[in-house]
């Protein structure tokens, strides 16, 4: 395992800087060391690839809880519409693109929509790595993006259960689904309600006694227990940790939290995407060019188109609609775990996986170039449209910065307070809280008492 590691890092560090250097994103050097490490290229692995998955599957987990720390729930509250409007544009625009190409391509219904489901999700790592790499993390367009990313995130979930029902059964359960998304949405409500009341409650008492090493272990302790808390729900382990890194982020420490736990995001981070790029055979891309270049082509393409319209219509100006839309332009883990879902209950034709592999990696490598292109895309269409929509498009960007503007005045109350104060109101809410934080506080001094 040691050795693994030692291949890992050094093979990453080396090609790394060496993407530096060329001016390329790490992310794009991380896949390539994949490669090299891989069993495809030299005929046998170096590494062990189960060591690899595993913590690369630990990658994942790191990167949506830091993800989630950077994000506020009142942010995704705010972004409801942008956020909803926006991730059902995307989703049902790029499954009928995905199901069309997928009939095109001769393949069964079910195959079709394994692959429209592979299709419809943009990678909520590839997206946030991008733009932090490209400057771009305090431009106003993120927090719809990710907004909708957290939505996309979410239906997943649901997608999963829809497919695995019809690959199985090979007929639609709506009852089955819609018992889903209750479940889901009651338990989600649970776990922010809960979380909001007692978390940040208990750091802001143990605040003095939080050293550095100290809340790092307590917040990867809470990140973990949700993680097998929302497995045990039957729910992504990603989704646990995204939602334990929103319930600190509305803590009194979770700047202090988001920056101790960002260089073990980055190592694992990178370990994701090497076994990602362990993935690749270059073989593959030989033999199945013309359906990867196809693939990647309806991708870009279609989140470009799907992802602006939606973003408008939610109310997101076309500047911030085509700087998220083009930030979308690939797909990642969910694709992956959605064809290993196929794969496992034996439905999936073999060709799907390696083209949606290698599409996965040809447009994660071209969204840091798309993005740049965002810009000279939106003054060309400026100055294209008539004069009637360049109108709409001023207005829009007048109303989005006087809200922006109204809401950075307004009430500077972090979203946690106001749950807790409303939650709080009611008799019996109030007295358990008070009594749970009154056992806590005995059992402190009690523990103290007994070091003594």
């Amino acid at each position: 395992m040691v050795q693994d590691l030692y291949i890992l890092m050094i093979t990453a560090a080396v090609v790394s800087i060496v993407f530096k250097l060329l001016k390329q994103p790490v992310v794009l050097g991380y896949i390539v060391a994949g490669v090299l490490v891989g069993p495809h290229l030299f005929g046998e692995t170096l590494v062990n690839a189960d060591n690899v998955k595993e913590w690369g599957d630990i990658g994942v987990l790191f990167v949506l809880f830091c993800i989630g720390l950077e994000f506020r729930l009142k942010n995704l509250i705010s972004s409801g519409k942008v956020a909803a409007i926006g991730a059902l544009t995307i989703i049902v625009g790029m499954m009928a693109l995905g199901y069309w190409v997928g009939q095109n391509a001769e393949l069964d219904m079910v195959n079709s929509l394994f692959l429209a489901g592979m299709l419809c999700m943009s990678s909520t790592t590839i997206v946030m790595k991008a733009i932090d790499e490209a400057g771009m993390s305090k431009e106003r367009f993120v927090k719809g993006a990710t907004s909708i990313l957290i939505v996309e995130d979410v239906v997943a979930v649901v997608l999963m259960v829809l497919l695995s029902s019809i690959a199985i059964r090979h007929q639609f359960e709506g009852a089955e689904l819609a018992g889903k998304v209750v479940h889901l949405a009651i338990t989600l409500v649970a776990w922010f309600v809960c979380g909001i009341l007692i978390i940040p409650t208990l750091i802001r008492i143990l605040k003095k006694h939080l050293n550095d090493e100290t809340l790092v272990i307590l917040a990867l302790g809470l990140c973990l227990g949700m993680v097998l808390t929302a497995e045990e729900a039957g729910f992504s382990s990603a989704l646990g940790a995204f939602v334990m890194g929103s319930i600190l982020a509305e803590t009194v420490e979770s700047h202090r939290i988001e920056k101790l736990m960002t260089p073990l995001k980055n190592v694992f981070a990178a370990i994701f995407f090497i076994s990602v790029g362990m993935l690749i055979n270059p073989s593959s891309l030989v033999e199945y060019w013309d359906s990867i270049a196809w693939v990647c082509l309806v991708i870009i393409i279609g989140m470009i188109v799907f992802g602006t319209l939606g973003c408008w219509w939610g109310g997101q100006t076309m500047r911030d609609s085509m700087l998220t839309s083009f930030s979308f332009v690939q797909i990642g883990e969910f694709s992956f775990i959605i064809a290993s879902l196929g794969t496992s209950l034996d439905v999936l034709n073999p060709i799907i996986y390696p083209i949606i592999v290698a599409s996965s990696v040809v447009t994660t490598f071209l969204t840091p170039y798309i993005m740049k292109a965002t810009i000279p895309c939106y003054t060309f269409l400026y100055n294209q449209v008539s004069a009637s929509f360049r109108a709409k498009i001023d207005q829009r960007e007048q109303l989005v910065a006087e809200a922006s503007n109204a809401v950075s005045s307004g009430d500077t109350n972090t979203f946690a307070e106001k749950v807790r104060h409303a939650v709080r109101h009611t008799f019996i809410t109030k007295h358990l809280v008070n009594l749970f934080i009154k056992n806590m506080s005995a059992h402190d001094e009690n523990d103290t008492s007994n070091s003594i």
